[in-house]
């Protein structure tokens, strides 16, 4: 979607300029997924999604914050997200030496009732969302909470870049999520003839348009919203790279631009996020890094988001004590190695489980039934659905038994699954079987290579993998890999 990699659909000016004086990582692949997993392999550096579906730092772990704490580093976190203050990503934020919440975005519980003057916009099939009461609240475009938190973003430069000698700021940024809503002149930007209210919400699906729930010319609308506001973030970006600026801070501060995952907005008829293969559109994501010193360029090496946690460790001098799953990319910034990892795992707790090795990329399935499987965790939750506030994790029953993370002496509880019981969210949704594709010669991923000699190598490949890592031996049941 960006300019700076090779889109053009959308605009992106701000980001395609800090991309023209960073270094640019082509090959960079998301590890856990989606939200608050993603989230625990920068903050925590280990891979969560073989083990737990979502969840808060667990309580044989600590984050990269805990550890800049004490070492006298000043930590802040600035964010509009509202998965980091509900049930499930809860303390992510505690060990910030401070931290500034934006209100109002998608799930947050901001508003106890509407705006009167909001009239509403199409859910395409959700229920209600505590967005509908905050919405009528945003009066103009500063009123957005992501525009909010670019501008609180700017002003924290402003005003303490220069008393702190070593600071880590970590700017959690929502948008360009759902709900796909801009005023005006974003909202028509991309589609000017579009009539009645703006589709803001995609729906979750895979074949929408086979399946009716979308037509053709709804489905460009809602990808055109999602522009808009992509064009609109960008904007305020723009306002933070000015700070940045004008605080002289290129020659003394790195500045790394990430994110969590992608989102389907069409390809392969799939909408949002549901129960498929982390195709390209979702798992292959942007990683930007200004180093100073450093000139922009492009880097081809393979890398995911626990990189991004060992490379802060190493740029801050603090040494983790739980076991991590990250490669510092200090050696490839500074041009000392040309490579820091063969792969990459990737996946969403009970769905396939990814290899990628910078050419191929393997999607593993269940060998039948999706079982066994077993959570692992201290602190039972999952991602809360909003218009669904009965629906829990269930709780631990007599089969669960205590056992060990790896490199951990921490006693943890491990609940195992069969078929037939109820799985969170993603989990529960079916198969399409093995996936493995050339992403050299096939960059669009149509032609499924499943069942030929390559499968084969990467499959025993991916056994080692998940064995050099200690994953849950039930993981490997599962996937009939054993």
């Amino acid at each position: 979607m960006l300019g700076s990699y090779g889109g053009r659909e959308f605009q992106t000016p701000h980001l395609d300029r800090f991309a023209h004086r960073s270094l640019r990582f082509e090959k960079h692949y998301a590890g856990s997924l989606p939200c608050i997993p993603a989230r625990h392999d920068i903050l925590c550096g280990a891979l969560d999604f073989l083990w737990k579906p979502w969840g808060s730092i667990e309580i044989w772990e600590d984050s990269l914050t805990w550890y800049l704490r004490q070492a006298g580093i000043t930590s802040m976190l600035i964010s509009d997200h509202p998965h980091l203050f509900e049930v499930g990503g809860e303390n992510y934020h505690t060990d910030f030496t401070a931290w500034e919440y934006q209100r109002g975005h998608e799930s947050d519980p901001w508003r106890t009732r509407p705006d009167p003057s909001w009239i509403g916009a199409p859910l395409m099939g959700r229920k209600f969302v505590p967005y509908d009461n905050s919405r009528g609240y945003f009066r103009d475009v500063a009123a957005f909470p992501g525009p909010r938190t670019m501008a609180a973003t700017a002003h924290w430069l402003d005003q303490n870049a220069g008393h702190h000698d070593h600071f880590f700021l970590f700017v959690d940024e929502f948008d360009p999520h759902e709900p796909f809503d801009t005023p005006e002149p974003y909202a028509s930007l991309y589609d000017d003839s579009w009539q009645g209210p703006h589709l803001i919400w995609p729906p979750y699906t895979s074949e929408a348009r086979g399946k009716g729930v979308l037509t053709e010319r709804q489905g460009h609308q809602i990808r055109a919203s999602y522009g808009a506001k992509l064009t609109m973030i960008d904007a305020w970006v723009g306002r933070v790279i000015e700070a940045v600026e004008r605080n002289s801070l290129w020659d003394s501060t790195v500045v790394i631009v990430c994110t969590d995952h992608g989102h389907y907005l069409g390809e392969k008829d799939i909408w949002g996020k549901p129960a498929v293969p982390a195709y390209e559109p979702l798992g292959h994501i942007p990683l930007m890094i200004a180093w100073p010193g450093v000139s922009g360029g492009v880097v081809s090496a393979l890398t995911t988001g626990v990189d991004i946690f060992a490379t802060l460790a190493e740029i801050f001098g603090v040494q983790p004590e739980h076991r991590t799953h990250g490669k510092s990319l200090v050696p490839l910034i500074r041009g000392e190695k040309q490579s820091v990892r063969e792969y990459a795992l990737s996946g969403v707790w009970g769905r396939e489980v990814h290899l990628v090795d910078g050419r191929h990329k393997y999607a593993r399935a269940p060998a039948d039934a999706n079982a066994p499987l077993s959570m692992w965790s201290n602190r039972w939750s999952t991602m809360p659905i909003p218009h669904m506030p009965r629906l829990r994790l269930p709780r631990p029953d007599d089969r669960a038994f205590l056992d060990r993370m790896p490199g951990s002496k921490v006693p943890v509880i491990r609940q195992p699954f069969r078929q037939g019981d109820l799985l969170p969210y993603w989990a529960m949704g079916p198969f399409t079987g093995n996936h493995l594709y050339d992403l050299h010669s096939d960059p669009l991923e149509e032609e499924n290579l499943a069942g030929s000699k390559a499968e084969r190598e990467l499959a025993d490949w991916l056994r080692q993998a998940l064995k050099g890592i200690e994953a849950p031996d039930d993981q490997l049941v599962r996937l009939g890999i054993t």
